[in-house]
């Protein structure tokens, strides 16, 4: 039944009834008929783009973008958040709409509803209760434990860093209508006296090329573990709809732009354009977050789009353990005592615990025939993991392998430690514990390869204490631009080594596009000590500005079929400029580095005048570049791999995540002071010889070295040492990184300006 005149006569009579103004109220009748219309319209799009894209997985005729927007969805509560913001959107759009259609001009639902109207649909839409904050009293063991969702780590602010909660900004959005609009969304549009070029155009002038320069310092394990780390930190869903809710446009099958539709154009004289009747590659915006964008004042926060971040802002390892309490269960194996995570029940690796399967259907991850073009092969589910994204790589896979063992291996022997503890028990702290391992790593070891020695020691080194005023909530440039630095540090294969740490005979390396969504190559090929053995045998590749992204990345992403595959490069600098992230010089500001205005100031900052020239023929001018590109074009710090400015942005991000986590390992009473002692010690080698068939690895597995050089028998790697765990209880001592590495070095702030272009310090304003 058409309902549309319905609500026109509704409308009418309201008019009347009403005088419908700024100031005067629409009446709940109105307001209750556009929110039923918008969570039926939301619904039924939610629902055919669901079936749609099921039905293409199991007709075998997914694209590349279907198989990205399909990693890229809300599941569990992350969908439920996405679905009340997209009912509270829409039905502020059929609001104005309908008002327009009346009054015959322009005015914002906002400003025709009152503040008790507004709360109305804040609260039927389902995004009242979004930003809501819970009572942390009725939580359990919240000073013991972590939620799964770090609700109340802070326990001022509960919802601070929690999990489908919004990014949170360094700088203003800078979007084309001042709040919701993508930069560039108007192709007519200047910035600063010039065009935004297309962001393919970009990929395909600066970033390509056919050669790799290997990293000599550093393996590639320091890549795929970058992205482990990313995947404990951020995700960023799509919106689940695939058409527009205002006309019905799939966004699959135009190039028009209609939300949640943002395509990417294809430039004329791209080979893809000469080889296909395709001009545009699709691309799905981010799905906005609650009491943001045009609804964000009835929140009390600003009237801008915000993006959620589906995980939590903690290094809580919640890629193993899941980031919601429904998803945490689910990864649990509740038929024992253990405390242990679920395993494969068909399939082990020569004995060792497999990642169990999904259940899903249809199976995204039946590529077996496809990249083998041999039919009757068996193919096998998608794994299952804390994150999503487990399948992306075979790398990854085995990452996600190697600690589901380490949690098992922990909690059998806690058992064996602490017979009387409860299943509950054993598995949080062997969580816990984990926890802790990853903190040290990554600031031990891992950051100290990014940023560089100079600015680790400065201001990462020292542990300042848990302060609840320090906001570690991930910032939306931080997701979206400067950790994404490693995608120019991607080898275009996936090294598999025998033990000899020589190409493996049997299960040979895998190029890159033929190892996403690939469960079936560590089931049937090997398992994944080939893999690890890959990753710290093989050097990482060196992000130069001559040779920047390998061409699996950025012509060759999620190709399965003879359809458009994806571009990495230009996905980032779309993703930027649908979150509003300001230009390359607003972030040089920030960062209180100098902000080049021509060619030759930039060539001075890159070191490089051709790519400068290149980059402005492009550009206009230094303030427009998009900032992950001007961030990747800059050349490294000392003993580092990025820049100053993304040096600048991660360190700003990682001082926040643990000077503002409450249950940070070094924090009073988080651990005894002889677990923390214990926890110091961690050694990812050791992690690697308990959990595989390796029995040499080198010493520090993220430094390259050729075999024989730095690489250790098993046997000599001190093992972790638990017994601190027999039946302690917390103490209010600290320790810091400096008991076990020296002396602290200096704290002195860096100089401001451009003499400090090629050092690091944090944002001093954020």
């Amino acid at each position: 039944m058409n309902r549309a005149p319905c609500f026109l006569a509704l409308g009418l009579c309201l008019a009347f009834s009403y005088q419908l103004s700024a100031e005067s109220s629409l009446g709940r009748p109105f307001i209750l008929s556009a929110v039923e219309d918008a969570k039926r319209t939301v619904d039924e799009a939610y629902k055919y783009s669901r079936e749609e894209s099921l039905s293409r997985v199991q007709k075998g005729s997914a694209s590349p973008a279907d198989i990205l927007r399909l990693l890229k969805q809300p599941a569990r509560d992350t969908r439920s958040a996405v679905r009340a913001a997209d009912y509270m959107d829409y039905t502020l759009t059929l609001i104005q709409q309908r008002a327009h259609h009346l009054h015959k001009r322009s005015l914002n639902a906002t400003d025709l509803l009152t503040p008790d109207e507004l709360g109305t649909i804040a609260r039927l839409t389902g995004c009242a209760a979004r930003v809501r904050p819970p009572s942390c009293r009725t939580t359990p063991q919240i000073n013991t434990y972590r939620t799964a969702t770090n609700v109340c780590n802070n326990l001022r602010n509960p919802r601070l860093g929690a999990s489908n909660t919004p990014f949170t900004r360094w700088l203003p959005a800078e979007y084309e209508d001042g709040f919701s609009q993508p930069r560039g969304s108007d192709p007519r549009r200047r910035y600063n006296g010039f065009l935004l070029p297309l962001v393919r155009q970009v990929s395909n002038q600066i970033l390509t090329t056919t050669e790799v320069d290997n990293d000599q310092m550093f393996t590639h394990l320091l890549t795929i573990f970058g992205q482990w780390v990313d995947h404990d930190l951020t995700f960023t869903p799509t919106s689940p709809s695939i058409r527009s809710f205002n006309n019905g446009i799939d966004c699959d099958a135009t190039c028009e732009q209609a939300n949640p539709c943002f395509p990417i154009p294809i430039p004329r004289q791209d080979p893809r354009f000469n080889s296909n009747s395709q001009t545009c590659l699709p691309f799905f915006r981010s799905a906005p977050a609650c009491g943001t964008g045009s609804t964000g004042s009835i929140f009390g926060a600003n009237n801008v789009r915000e993006q959620i971040n589906s995980l939590t802002a903690y290094l809580d390892v919640g890629q193993v353990y899941g980031s919601e309490d429904a998803q945490a269960r689910d990864l649990r194996d509740l038929t024992n005592d253990g405390g242990l995570l679920r395993i494969n029940q068909r399939f082990n690796d020569s004995g060792r615990e497999h990642l169990p399967f999904s259940t899903m259907v249809p199976n995204r991850c039946a590529t077996r025939q496809k990249i083998t073009n041999t039919s009757g092969l068996e193919e096998v589910p998608c794994f299952v993991g804390g994150d999503v994204r487990v399948d992306e790589n075979i790398g990854l896979t085995s990452l996600h392998t190697l600690f589901l063992r380490e949690h098992n291996r922990l909690a059998r022997a806690l058992r064996q430690l602490n017979p009387h503890w409860s299943s509950e028990t054993l598995y949080q702290e062997a969580r816990k514990i984990m926890g802790g391992y990853h903190q040290v790593i990554i600031y031990r070891d891992y950051l100290k390869a990014i940023v560089g020695p100079n600015a680790f020691s400065r201001f990462l080194s020292n542990y300042p204490g848990y302060d609840e005023n320090v906001d570690p909530t991930i910032s939306n440039v931080f997701a979206t631009a400067a950790y994404r630095f490693a995608h120019l540090a991607i080898q275009p294969f996936i090294f598999r080594l025998d033990e000899n740490y020589q190409e493996h005979p049997q299960f040979p390396n895998v190029p890159l596009h033929k190892a996403f969504f690939t469960p079936w190559r560590v089931v049937f090929e090997g398992g994944i000590d080939p893999l690890i053995r890959g990753l710290v045998g093989s050097p990482a590749k060196l992000n130069t500005q001559n040779h920047m992204m390998v061409e699996a990345l950025r012509d060759r992403l999620f190709q399965f079929t003879s359809r458009l595959a994806l571009d990495l490069g230009a996905l980032n600098m779309q993703r930027g400029r649908d979150h509003g992230i300001p230009g390359y010089n607003a972030w040089r500001r920030l960062c209180g580095l100098s902000q080049p205005r021509n060619v030759f100031e930039l060539a001075r900052v890159l070191r490089n005048f051709p790519l400068a020239q290149r980059l402005l023929q492009l550009y206009g001018t230094p303030a427009n570049i998009d900032v992950w590109l001007g961030g990747v074009a800059e050349p490294f710090v000392p003993g580092g791999r990025v820049g100053p400015l993304f040096g600048c942005l991660i360190t700003t991000q990682f001082q926040k995540i643990r000077q503002g986590d409450r249950l940070w390992w070094q924090n009073k009473g988080v651990f005894t002071s002889r677990q923390r002692a214990s926890i110091a010690r961690v050694s990812l080698a050791r992690i690697i010889c308990d959990n595989t068939g390796i029995r040499d690895v080198p010493g520090d597995p993220f430094l390259y070295r050729p075999r024989g050089s730095g690489y250790a028998n098993c046997d000599t790697i001190p093992a972790f040492d638990l017994t601190p765990w027999i039946d302690t209880r917390p103490d209010d001592n600290q320790i810091n990184f400096q008991e076990f590495q020296g002396p602290s070095p200096s704290q002195a702030q860096p100089a401001q300006g451009e003499s400090q272009d090629n050092e690091i310090h944090p944002a001093p304003r954020v």
